[in-house]
């Protein structure tokens, strides 16, 4: 049965269930609103490379959620799937990321077919060999593009000093050699063992009726329960890096770098958004962009508008990183870590900490005016157990000493490593 949720504080309501299925359900009306949006997502991604099938373990090769996010366009009989919904005027497109793959569309016409659509070739499988080794050419393609750009070679050079096995230190695309050892076989046990309704999630956003959103998930999508494949993502990683510096040398017009540090295990429920609530604070206070540390990099030159930080939540581990253009990483990185820790013993400056709060605070709000923010965000909190809708009580909840208790954790010096793209010597 659909459950209204309002949040009077925020201004937003969510109708929402678990279907029968296990699907999990979520429609935001937005009343008035001509365009809506439908968002359908498997907690499936790059990393989920080692399985259980019911049968024993199964290794799969890197890149295969990618290649099945591809292939999943493929309709028996019919033209594909993208092609269809373009020509109602649906703009419709998917992704693949370390751990989720997702498929979605926006339309102002023919919403509910768009909707029957989408939720009929995610969750039908059609492949031939045929078809899967054009694709394999369209995706090796893809990935030696990928491989030329310095912002993905320095970012997974930083996730190869830090992990030693987790497969987040992989490209989500795999590798031109990996998806050689894709066919038509893998992806139907990959889409079997994870495509199951009750790993999925299905957000609408719109002026759309929930009882009919409902009424076309119940019709369209599998009837049973079954729980997704579980995963492995190998042994407890320890908490140093397992190689501090990595470089390589690339066409690139001033050298770039990215820092990384461990933060755990992934987290999950409310502890994970507070978590990463506090992270952001915390970093956004010590190297932000309105902070003292900033700005006094920024006139010696040693950071340019290309720096900047972010934390990350996945596929069992959680990572901080920041980065960008720079002659003299090692010293940024040195000035990071000195800063942190003035901050963690004279404290923060209160005006600065208040600051930031409502800036994320006021951030969250614009978030809920984005149709494609609230699918996502909704998804991936419908994955890790918490409620989107809660977020700003979250933030509110952060304190300084949360803040100073992060950077003394985990902005320690043997902690961290440092990946480099230099300029090729001429």
């Amino acid at each position: 049965m659909l459950k209204l949720s309002e949040y009077g504080r925020i201004g937003e309501c969510v109708w929402h269930e678990v279907l029968p299925n296990g699907l999990k359900l979520f429609v935001v009306p937005k009343p008035g609103y001509k365009k809506s949006m439908a968002f359908f997502a498997v907690n499936y991604g790059g990393a989920d490379r080692r399985f259980d099938t019911g049968e024993g373990w199964v290794d799969t090769p890197a890149g295969v959620a990618h290649f099945l996010e591809h292939k999943m366009f493929d309709v028996e009989g019919a033209e594909n799937a993208m092609m269809t919904l373009s020509g109602r005027g649906a703009s419709a497109n998917a992704f693949t990321s370390t751990d989720m793959t997702a498929y979605h569309f926006e339309s102002t016409d023919m919403f509910s077919e768009n909707l029957e659509l989408l939720l009929k070739f995610v969750s039908t499988p059609y492949f031939t060999q045929e078809s899967v080794e054009k694709e394999r050419g369209i995706i090796a393609q893809e990935i030696k593009m990928v491989e030329d750009d310095p912002d993905t070679a320095v970012y997974y050079g930083l996730l190869r000093c830090l992990y030693r096995e987790d497969p987040v230190r992989d490209p989500v695309a795999g590798t031109v050699e990996s998806i050689q050892d894709i066919d038509s076989q893998v992806l139907y046990m990959c889409h079997r063992a994870f495509y199951t309704p009750s790993n999925m999630v299905l957000v609408v956003v719109g002026d759309q009726d929930p009882a009919r959103v409902r009424e076309t998930a119940v019709e369209v999508l599998p009837d049973y329960n079954a729980p997704a494949a579980e995963r492995d993502y190998g042994a407890p990683e320890k908490e140093a890096p397992e190689n501090l510096h990595a470089s390589s040398n690339m066409e690139v017009s001033a050298p770039i770098f990215m820092a990384g540090i461990k933060t755990g295990e992934s987290r999950k429920g409310q502890d994970s958004l507070k978590f990463q609530y506090t992270a952001s604070l915390a970093l956004s206070i010590l190297m932000g962009s309105s902070s003292p540390l900033y700005n006094n990099l920024y006139s010696q030159g040693l950071i340019n508008d290309t720096f900047g930080f972010d934390i990350e939540s996945t596929a069992g581990v959680s990572y901080l990183t920041f980065g960008g253009e720079s002659r003299n990483p090692e010293q940024v990185c040195l000035r990071v870590l000195d800063e942190a820790e003035r901050l963690i013993t004279t404290g923060l400056d209160p005006d600065l900490f208040i600051r930031r709060k409502k800036a994320f605070y006021g951030r969250e709000l614009r978030g809920f005016n984005s149709f494609d923010s609230v699918c996502y965000n909704i998804a991936v909190a419908a994955f890790d157990g918490y409620d989107y809708f809660k977020s700003s009580e979250i933030i509110e909840s952060v304190t300084s000493e949360d803040v100073r208790g992060f950077l003394a954790k985990y902005m320690r010096p043997e902690l961290l490593a440092i990946s480099s793209v230099n300029e090729i010597e001429r």
